[in-house]
Protein backbone atom coordinates (compact mmCIF):
# COMPACT_ATOMS: atom_id res chain seq x y z
CA UNK A 1 0.00 0.00 0.00
CA UNK A 2 0.99 3.65 -0.58
CA UNK A 3 3.58 2.67 -3.23
CA UNK A 4 2.56 5.48 -5.60
CA UNK A 5 2.29 8.05 -2.81
CA UNK A 6 5.70 7.07 -1.43
CA UNK A 7 7.32 7.41 -4.86
CA UNK A 8 5.83 10.88 -5.45
CA UNK A 9 6.61 12.21 -1.98
CA UNK A 10 10.19 10.93 -2.27
CA UNK A 11 10.62 12.94 -5.49
CA UNK A 12 9.08 16.00 -3.81
CA UNK A 13 11.48 15.79 -0.86
CA UNK A 14 14.39 15.42 -3.28
CA UNK A 15 13.55 18.81 -4.80
CA UNK A 16 14.16 20.44 -1.42
CA UNK A 17 17.53 18.79 -0.83
CA UNK A 18 20.45 21.10 -1.27
CA UNK A 19 18.35 24.24 -0.73
CA UNK A 20 19.82 26.56 1.87
CA UNK A 21 16.50 27.22 3.59
CA UNK A 22 12.75 26.71 3.29
CA UNK A 23 11.09 29.66 1.52
CA UNK A 24 7.53 30.42 0.42
CA UNK A 25 8.53 29.69 -3.20
CA UNK A 26 10.16 26.30 -2.73
CA UNK A 27 7.61 25.14 -0.12
CA UNK A 28 4.78 26.25 -2.43
CA UNK A 29 6.23 24.13 -5.22
CA UNK A 30 6.64 21.16 -2.86
CA UNK A 31 3.09 21.48 -1.52
CA UNK A 32 1.65 21.48 -5.05
CA UNK A 33 3.42 18.17 -5.59
CA UNK A 34 2.13 16.81 -2.27
CA UNK A 35 -1.42 17.85 -3.23
CA UNK A 36 -1.16 16.03 -6.58
CA UNK A 37 0.30 12.99 -4.80
CA UNK A 38 -2.65 12.87 -2.38
CA UNK A 39 -5.18 13.31 -5.20
CA UNK A 40 -3.58 10.48 -7.16
CA UNK A 41 -3.69 8.34 -4.00
CA UNK A 42 -7.49 8.86 -4.00
CA UNK A 43 -7.53 10.76 -0.71
CA UNK A 44 -10.84 12.57 -0.15
CA UNK A 45 -10.81 16.28 -1.02
CA UNK A 46 -12.14 17.42 2.41
CA UNK A 47 -9.10 15.70 3.94
CA UNK A 48 -6.48 17.14 1.57
CA UNK A 49 -7.13 20.86 2.02
CA UNK A 50 -6.64 21.14 5.82
CA UNK A 51 -3.67 18.75 5.63
CA UNK A 52 -1.89 20.89 3.01
CA UNK A 53 -2.58 24.11 4.93
CA UNK A 54 -1.27 22.64 8.19
CA UNK A 55 1.95 21.29 6.62
CA UNK A 56 2.59 24.56 4.78
CA UNK A 57 2.06 26.70 7.90
CA UNK A 58 4.40 24.56 9.96
CA UNK A 59 7.04 24.34 7.22
CA UNK A 60 7.18 28.10 6.76
CA UNK A 61 7.13 28.73 10.50
CA UNK A 62 9.69 26.05 11.33
CA UNK A 63 13.03 27.11 12.70
CA UNK A 64 15.28 24.76 10.77
CA UNK A 65 18.36 23.70 12.68
CA UNK A 66 21.61 24.45 10.87
CA UNK A 67 22.49 20.75 10.81
CA UNK A 68 19.32 19.88 8.92
CA UNK A 69 18.69 20.26 5.23
CA UNK A 70 15.27 21.64 4.18
CA UNK A 71 14.43 18.17 2.88
CA UNK A 72 15.03 16.61 6.29
CA UNK A 73 13.02 19.33 8.05
CA UNK A 74 10.17 18.85 5.58
CA UNK A 75 10.18 15.07 6.15
CA UNK A 76 9.85 15.67 9.90
CA UNK A 77 6.86 17.98 9.41
CA UNK A 78 5.18 15.65 6.88
CA UNK A 79 5.72 12.66 9.19
CA UNK A 80 4.12 14.42 12.19
CA UNK A 81 1.12 15.58 10.13
CA UNK A 82 0.59 12.15 8.57
CA UNK A 83 0.60 10.59 12.05
CA UNK A 84 -2.09 13.04 13.16
CA UNK A 85 -4.08 12.48 9.97
CA UNK A 86 -4.14 8.71 10.56
CA UNK A 87 -5.11 8.90 14.21
CA UNK A 88 -2.30 10.12 16.45
CA UNK A 89 -0.70 7.65 18.88
CA UNK A 90 -1.52 3.98 18.37
CA UNK A 91 -5.00 3.20 19.75
CA UNK A 92 -5.75 -0.54 19.52
CA UNK A 93 -8.89 -2.09 20.98
CA UNK A 94 -9.93 -2.17 24.63
CA UNK A 95 -9.38 -5.62 26.14
CA UNK A 96 -9.72 -4.49 29.74
CA UNK A 97 -13.52 -4.47 29.88
CA UNK A 98 -15.55 -7.06 31.78
CA UNK A 99 -15.49 -10.35 29.81
CA UNK A 100 -16.92 -11.45 27.55
CA UNK A 101 -15.88 -8.40 25.53
CA UNK A 102 -18.25 -8.06 22.56
CA UNK A 103 -16.66 -6.98 19.27
CA UNK A 104 -19.18 -6.12 16.54
CA UNK A 105 -17.98 -6.03 12.91
CA UNK A 106 -20.00 -3.94 10.43
CA UNK A 107 -19.48 -2.97 6.80
CA UNK A 108 -20.55 -3.47 3.21
CA UNK A 109 -20.68 -6.85 1.44
CA UNK A 110 -17.31 -7.77 -0.04
CA UNK A 111 -15.30 -5.72 2.45
CA UNK A 112 -13.98 -8.94 4.02
CA UNK A 113 -15.86 -8.96 7.34
CA UNK A 114 -16.08 -12.75 7.69
CA UNK A 115 -12.40 -13.34 6.95
CA UNK A 116 -11.51 -10.40 9.18
CA UNK A 117 -13.53 -11.93 12.04
CA UNK A 118 -11.38 -15.08 11.80
CA UNK A 119 -8.15 -13.07 11.50
CA UNK A 120 -9.06 -11.01 14.56
CA UNK A 121 -9.89 -14.20 16.50
CA UNK A 122 -6.50 -15.66 15.60
CA UNK A 123 -4.73 -12.44 16.64
CA UNK A 124 -6.54 -12.43 20.01
CA UNK A 125 -5.81 -16.12 20.62
CA UNK A 126 -2.12 -16.04 19.65
CA UNK A 127 -1.05 -12.56 20.78
CA UNK A 128 -3.38 -11.85 23.70
CA UNK A 129 -4.03 -15.45 24.87
CA UNK A 130 -7.81 -14.93 24.86
CA UNK A 131 -10.59 -17.52 24.57
CA UNK A 132 -12.68 -16.43 21.59
CA UNK A 133 -16.20 -17.30 20.46
CA UNK A 134 -17.32 -16.39 16.93
CA UNK A 135 -20.90 -15.99 15.68
CA UNK A 136 -22.39 -15.03 12.30
CA UNK A 137 -25.68 -13.12 12.17
CA UNK A 138 -25.78 -13.08 8.36
CA UNK A 139 -29.05 -14.97 7.89
CA UNK A 140 -29.44 -13.81 4.28
CA UNK A 141 -26.26 -15.56 3.22
CA UNK A 142 -26.11 -19.01 4.89
CA UNK A 143 -22.78 -19.63 3.13
CA UNK A 144 -21.34 -16.88 5.35
CA UNK A 145 -22.28 -18.90 8.44
CA UNK A 146 -20.62 -22.02 7.05
CA UNK A 147 -17.55 -20.02 5.99
CA UNK A 148 -17.09 -18.56 9.49
CA UNK A 149 -17.60 -21.97 11.11
CA UNK A 150 -14.81 -23.47 8.98
CA UNK A 151 -12.52 -20.50 9.56
CA UNK A 152 -13.11 -20.81 13.31
CA UNK A 153 -11.70 -24.35 13.21
CA UNK A 154 -8.62 -23.10 11.30
CA UNK A 155 -7.77 -20.37 13.83
CA UNK A 156 -8.52 -22.34 16.99
CA UNK A 157 -11.65 -20.39 18.03
CA UNK A 158 -15.07 -21.74 19.04
CA UNK A 159 -18.10 -21.14 16.82
CA UNK A 160 -21.69 -20.58 17.96
CA UNK A 161 -23.95 -22.38 15.49
CA UNK A 162 -27.40 -20.91 14.87
CA UNK A 163 -30.30 -21.36 12.48
CA UNK A 164 -30.60 -19.00 9.51
CA UNK A 165 -34.33 -18.85 10.32
CA UNK A 166 -33.71 -16.93 13.58
CA UNK A 167 -33.68 -13.12 13.73
CA UNK A 168 -30.08 -11.75 13.74
CA UNK A 169 -30.52 -9.94 17.07
CA UNK A 170 -31.75 -13.18 18.71
CA UNK A 171 -28.74 -15.08 17.36
CA UNK A 172 -26.37 -12.46 18.80
CA UNK A 173 -28.19 -12.54 22.17
CA UNK A 174 -27.99 -16.36 22.35
CA UNK A 175 -24.28 -16.26 21.43
CA UNK A 176 -23.66 -13.80 24.27
CA UNK A 177 -25.33 -16.17 26.75
CA UNK A 178 -23.18 -19.02 25.42
CA UNK A 179 -20.05 -16.85 25.77
CA UNK A 180 -20.95 -16.16 29.41
CA UNK A 181 -21.61 -19.85 30.17
CA UNK A 182 -18.42 -20.91 28.43
CA UNK A 183 -16.33 -18.26 30.20
CA UNK A 184 -15.04 -16.80 26.93
CA UNK A 185 -12.94 -13.65 26.99
CA UNK A 186 -14.16 -12.25 23.66
CA UNK A 187 -17.26 -12.67 21.50
CA UNK A 188 -16.85 -11.54 17.88
CA UNK A 189 -20.15 -10.84 16.09
CA UNK A 190 -20.03 -10.91 12.28
CA UNK A 191 -22.94 -9.02 10.71
CA UNK A 192 -24.56 -9.09 7.28
CA UNK A 193 -23.37 -6.78 4.52
CA UNK A 194 -25.08 -5.23 1.51
CA UNK A 195 -23.84 -4.18 -1.90
CA UNK A 196 -24.74 -0.62 -0.93
CA UNK A 197 -25.79 1.28 2.18
CA UNK A 198 -29.53 0.98 2.96
CA UNK A 199 -31.75 1.68 5.96
CA UNK A 200 -32.66 -2.00 6.45
CA UNK A 201 -28.99 -2.85 6.91
CA UNK A 202 -28.44 -0.01 9.37
CA UNK A 203 -31.54 -0.93 11.39
CA UNK A 204 -30.41 -4.57 11.62
CA UNK A 205 -26.91 -3.62 12.77
CA UNK A 206 -28.35 -1.24 15.39
CA UNK A 207 -30.67 -4.01 16.70
CA UNK A 208 -27.77 -6.45 17.03
CA UNK A 209 -25.66 -3.84 18.81
CA UNK A 210 -28.50 -3.06 21.24
CA UNK A 211 -29.06 -6.80 21.91
CA UNK A 212 -25.47 -7.47 23.03
CA UNK A 213 -24.15 -4.09 24.20
CA UNK A 214 -20.96 -4.12 22.13
CA UNK A 215 -17.77 -2.83 23.72
CA UNK A 216 -16.15 -2.43 20.29
CA UNK A 217 -18.00 -1.51 17.10
CA UNK A 218 -15.50 -1.82 14.27
CA UNK A 219 -16.19 -0.64 10.72
CA UNK A 220 -14.58 -3.03 8.20
CA UNK A 221 -13.71 -1.29 4.94
CA UNK A 222 -11.93 -2.31 1.73
CA UNK A 223 -8.78 -0.20 1.23
CA UNK A 224 -9.29 -0.41 -2.54
CA UNK A 225 -12.81 1.10 -2.40
CA UNK A 226 -11.44 4.66 -2.65
CA UNK A 227 -14.16 7.32 -2.46
CA UNK A 228 -16.81 4.62 -1.93
CA UNK A 229 -15.02 3.75 1.31
CA UNK A 230 -15.42 7.35 2.43
CA UNK A 231 -19.16 7.37 1.63
CA UNK A 232 -19.87 4.09 3.43
CA UNK A 233 -17.72 5.20 6.39
CA UNK A 234 -19.83 8.32 6.71
CA UNK A 235 -23.08 6.30 6.62
CA UNK A 236 -21.97 3.69 9.17
CA UNK A 237 -20.51 6.40 11.40
CA UNK A 238 -23.93 8.08 11.50
CA UNK A 239 -25.78 4.82 12.23
CA UNK A 240 -23.43 3.33 14.84
CA UNK A 241 -21.26 4.77 17.57
CA UNK A 242 -18.12 3.30 15.97
CA UNK A 243 -15.03 2.76 18.12
CA UNK A 244 -12.58 1.98 15.33
CA UNK A 245 -11.89 0.93 11.74
CA UNK A 246 -10.33 -2.20 10.23
CA UNK A 247 -8.81 -1.62 6.79
CA UNK A 248 -8.83 -4.77 4.61
CA UNK A 249 -6.95 -5.70 1.42
CA UNK A 250 -4.29 -3.10 2.15
CA UNK A 251 -1.73 -5.27 0.36
CA UNK A 252 -3.65 -4.91 -2.91
CA UNK A 253 -3.91 -1.10 -2.92
CA UNK A 254 -0.93 0.88 -4.19
CA UNK A 255 -2.70 4.20 -3.57
CA UNK A 256 -3.77 4.06 0.08
CA UNK A 257 -6.25 6.93 -0.03
CA UNK A 258 -8.75 4.97 2.05
CA UNK A 259 -6.40 4.81 5.04
CA UNK A 260 -5.78 8.54 4.91
CA UNK A 261 -9.47 9.44 4.47
CA UNK A 262 -11.50 7.03 6.60
CA UNK A 263 -9.92 8.11 9.90
CA UNK A 264 -10.71 11.75 9.19
CA UNK A 265 -14.27 11.08 7.96
CA UNK A 266 -15.33 8.79 10.83
CA UNK A 267 -13.26 10.50 13.51
CA UNK A 268 -12.34 7.00 14.71
CA UNK A 269 -8.89 5.37 14.68
CA UNK A 270 -7.81 2.60 12.31
CA UNK A 271 -7.04 -0.25 14.71
CA UNK A 272 -6.12 -3.12 12.37
CA UNK A 273 -5.03 -3.58 8.78
CA UNK A 274 -5.48 -6.72 6.66
CA UNK A 275 -2.33 -7.37 4.61
CA UNK A 276 -3.07 -10.67 2.87
CA UNK A 277 -5.53 -13.52 2.43
CA UNK A 278 -4.14 -15.85 5.11
CA UNK A 279 -5.66 -15.80 8.60
CA UNK A 280 -2.40 -14.54 10.13
CA UNK A 281 -2.33 -11.53 7.77
CA UNK A 282 -3.68 -8.96 10.22
CA UNK A 283 -1.51 -6.22 11.75
CA UNK A 284 -2.32 -3.69 14.47
CA UNK A 285 -2.35 -0.30 12.76
CA UNK A 286 0.34 2.05 14.05
CA UNK A 287 0.10 5.58 12.54
CA UNK A 288 3.75 6.42 13.31
CA UNK A 289 5.06 3.33 11.58
CA UNK A 290 2.68 3.76 8.65
CA UNK A 291 3.75 7.39 8.23
CA UNK A 292 7.36 6.19 8.12
CA UNK A 293 6.49 3.68 5.40
CA UNK A 294 4.68 6.35 3.34
CA UNK A 295 7.75 8.60 3.48
CA UNK A 296 10.06 5.76 2.38
CA UNK A 297 11.59 5.37 5.85
CA UNK A 298 10.49 1.74 6.15
CA UNK A 299 9.20 -0.06 9.23
CA UNK A 300 12.18 -1.90 10.62
CA UNK A 301 10.59 -2.14 14.09
CA UNK A 302 7.69 -4.19 12.67
CA UNK A 303 10.19 -6.33 10.76
CA UNK A 304 12.15 -7.09 13.95
CA UNK A 305 8.92 -7.91 15.82
CA UNK A 306 7.87 -10.22 12.99
CA UNK A 307 11.22 -12.03 13.08
CA UNK A 308 10.96 -12.55 16.85
CA UNK A 309 7.38 -13.79 16.49
CA UNK A 310 7.67 -16.06 13.47
CA UNK A 311 11.26 -17.27 13.21
CA UNK A 312 11.90 -20.59 14.92
CA UNK A 313 14.81 -19.65 17.21
CA UNK A 314 15.38 -23.29 18.23
CA UNK A 315 15.83 -24.24 14.57
CA UNK A 316 18.22 -21.30 14.05
CA UNK A 317 20.29 -22.33 17.09
CA UNK A 318 20.31 -25.98 15.93
CA UNK A 319 21.70 -24.91 12.56
CA UNK A 320 24.31 -22.65 14.21
CA UNK A 321 25.53 -25.44 16.51
CA UNK A 322 25.69 -27.83 13.56
CA UNK A 323 27.86 -25.44 11.54
CA UNK A 324 30.14 -24.70 14.52
CA UNK A 325 30.74 -28.42 15.01
CA UNK A 326 31.78 -28.71 11.36
CA UNK A 327 28.88 -30.96 10.35
CA UNK A 328 28.14 -28.83 7.33
CA UNK A 329 25.18 -27.03 5.85
CA UNK A 330 23.00 -29.28 3.67
CA UNK A 331 19.96 -28.92 1.42
CA UNK A 332 17.55 -29.82 4.24
CA UNK A 333 18.95 -26.86 6.21
CA UNK A 334 18.52 -24.58 3.19
CA UNK A 335 14.91 -25.72 2.78
CA UNK A 336 14.27 -24.96 6.45
CA UNK A 337 15.59 -21.40 5.98
CA UNK A 338 13.53 -20.86 2.82
CA UNK A 339 10.39 -22.06 4.61
CA UNK A 340 11.07 -19.63 7.46
CA UNK A 341 11.26 -16.80 4.91
CA UNK A 342 8.04 -17.98 3.29
CA UNK A 343 6.35 -18.09 6.70
CA UNK A 344 7.21 -14.41 7.18
CA UNK A 345 5.24 -13.51 4.07
CA UNK A 346 7.93 -13.94 1.43
CA UNK A 347 10.27 -11.46 -0.21
CA UNK A 348 7.57 -8.85 -0.90
CA UNK A 349 6.46 -8.63 2.73
CA UNK A 350 10.03 -8.09 3.90
CA UNK A 351 10.90 -5.51 1.23
CA UNK A 352 7.75 -3.58 2.13
CA UNK A 353 9.14 -2.94 5.61
CA UNK A 354 12.62 -1.86 4.49
CA UNK A 355 13.48 1.82 3.97
CA UNK A 356 12.89 2.86 0.34
CA UNK A 357 16.56 3.08 -0.63
CA UNK A 358 17.36 -0.35 0.84
CA UNK A 359 14.23 -1.87 -0.65
CA UNK A 360 15.08 -0.54 -4.11
CA UNK A 361 18.60 -1.94 -3.84
CA UNK A 362 17.36 -5.30 -2.55
CA UNK A 363 14.43 -5.32 -4.93
CA UNK A 364 16.32 -5.04 -8.22
CA UNK A 365 14.38 -8.22 -8.92
CA UNK A 366 10.64 -7.74 -8.48
CA UNK A 367 9.28 -8.97 -5.14
CA UNK A 368 6.72 -11.24 -6.81
CA UNK A 369 9.51 -12.82 -8.87
CA UNK A 370 11.44 -13.40 -5.64
CA UNK A 371 8.42 -15.15 -4.10
CA UNK A 372 8.05 -17.36 -7.19
CA UNK A 373 11.74 -18.29 -6.98
CA UNK A 374 11.28 -19.12 -3.30
CA UNK A 375 8.48 -21.59 -4.08
CA UNK A 376 10.46 -23.04 -6.98
CA UNK A 377 13.57 -23.62 -4.84
CA UNK A 378 11.55 -25.39 -2.14
CA UNK A 379 9.93 -27.60 -4.82
CA UNK A 380 13.38 -28.51 -6.23
CA UNK A 381 14.69 -29.53 -2.79
CA UNK A 382 11.50 -31.54 -2.12
CA UNK A 383 12.16 -33.49 -5.35
CA UNK A 384 15.54 -34.66 -4.06
CA UNK A 385 16.02 -37.91 -2.17
CA UNK A 386 17.06 -37.73 1.49
CA UNK A 387 20.55 -38.88 0.46
CA UNK A 388 20.81 -36.10 -2.16
CA UNK A 389 19.71 -33.46 0.35
CA UNK A 390 22.38 -34.62 2.81
CA UNK A 391 25.10 -34.81 0.17
CA UNK A 392 24.36 -32.62 -2.90
CA UNK A 393 27.79 -33.47 -4.37
CA UNK A 394 26.36 -36.77 -5.67
CA UNK A 395 23.80 -34.97 -7.86
CA UNK A 396 25.06 -35.69 -11.39
CA UNK A 397 23.47 -34.93 -14.76
CA UNK A 398 20.86 -37.71 -14.72
CA UNK A 399 19.86 -36.88 -11.14
CA UNK A 400 19.50 -33.20 -12.10
CA UNK A 401 17.18 -34.11 -14.96
CA UNK A 402 15.06 -36.29 -12.63
CA UNK A 403 14.87 -33.54 -9.98
CA UNK A 404 13.91 -30.95 -12.63
CA UNK A 405 11.13 -33.21 -13.95
CA UNK A 406 9.84 -33.95 -10.47
CA UNK A 407 9.63 -30.27 -9.50
CA UNK A 408 8.31 -29.00 -12.84
CA UNK A 409 11.33 -26.77 -13.59
CA UNK A 410 14.18 -26.59 -16.10
CA UNK A 411 17.55 -28.26 -15.47
CA UNK A 412 19.06 -24.73 -15.48
CA UNK A 413 16.94 -23.91 -12.40
CA UNK A 414 18.37 -26.94 -10.58
CA UNK A 415 21.90 -25.93 -11.62
CA UNK A 416 21.32 -22.38 -10.38
CA UNK A 417 20.10 -23.57 -6.98
CA UNK A 418 23.05 -25.94 -6.58
CA UNK A 419 25.46 -23.13 -7.43
CA UNK A 420 23.81 -20.82 -4.88
CA UNK A 421 23.93 -23.62 -2.31
CA UNK A 422 27.67 -24.18 -2.85
CA UNK A 423 28.29 -20.46 -2.29
CA UNK A 424 26.25 -20.51 0.91
CA UNK A 425 28.08 -23.63 2.07
CA UNK A 426 31.41 -21.88 1.46
CA UNK A 427 30.28 -18.89 3.56
CA UNK A 428 29.12 -21.21 6.35
CA UNK A 429 32.48 -22.99 6.42
CA UNK A 430 34.30 -19.66 6.69
CA UNK A 431 32.21 -18.83 9.78
CA UNK A 432 33.14 -21.95 11.75
CA UNK A 433 34.45 -21.54 15.27
CA UNK A 434 35.22 -18.13 16.70
CA UNK A 435 33.52 -16.00 14.05
CA UNK A 436 30.18 -17.74 14.46
CA UNK A 437 30.43 -17.73 18.25
CA UNK A 438 31.00 -13.96 18.13
CA UNK A 439 28.00 -13.56 15.80
CA UNK A 440 25.74 -15.66 18.02
CA UNK A 441 26.90 -13.78 21.08
CA UNK A 442 26.08 -10.46 19.40
CA UNK A 443 22.66 -11.68 18.30
CA UNK A 444 21.86 -12.74 21.85
CA UNK A 445 23.05 -9.47 23.36
CA UNK A 446 26.39 -10.76 24.55
CA UNK A 447 24.86 -13.76 26.30
CA UNK A 448 27.50 -16.12 24.96
CA UNK A 449 25.35 -18.23 22.66
CA UNK A 450 22.31 -20.44 23.01
CA UNK A 451 21.57 -22.66 26.01
CA UNK A 452 23.81 -25.70 26.07
CA UNK A 453 26.24 -24.17 23.56
CA UNK A 454 29.88 -24.94 24.38
CA UNK A 455 31.60 -24.38 21.03
CA UNK A 456 33.32 -27.75 21.20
Amino acid sequence: MFDNLTARLSRTIETLRGRGRITEDNIGEAMREVRVALLEADVALPVIKPFIESVKAKALGAEVASSLTPGQAFIGILHAELVQLMGGPRAGINLRAQPPIIVLLAGLQGAGKTTTAAKLARWLIEREKKRVLLVSTDVRRPAAMLQLERLSEQVGAQYFAASAQDPPANIARAALEAAKRGVFDVLIVDTAGRLHVDEALMAEVRDIDAAVGSAERLFVVDAMAGQDAVNSARAFGAALDLTGVILTKADGDARGGGALSVRQITGKPIVFMGVGEKTEALEPFDPERMASRILGMGDVVSLVEQVHRQVDTQEAERLARKVVKGKGFDMADLRSQLEQLQKMGGVGALLDKLPAAAAQKAGAMAADQGDRDLRRQIAIINSMTRKERRNPAIIDGSRRRRIAGGSGVQVQDVNRLLKQFMEMQRVMKSMKGGKLRQLMSALKGGGGGPPGFSGR
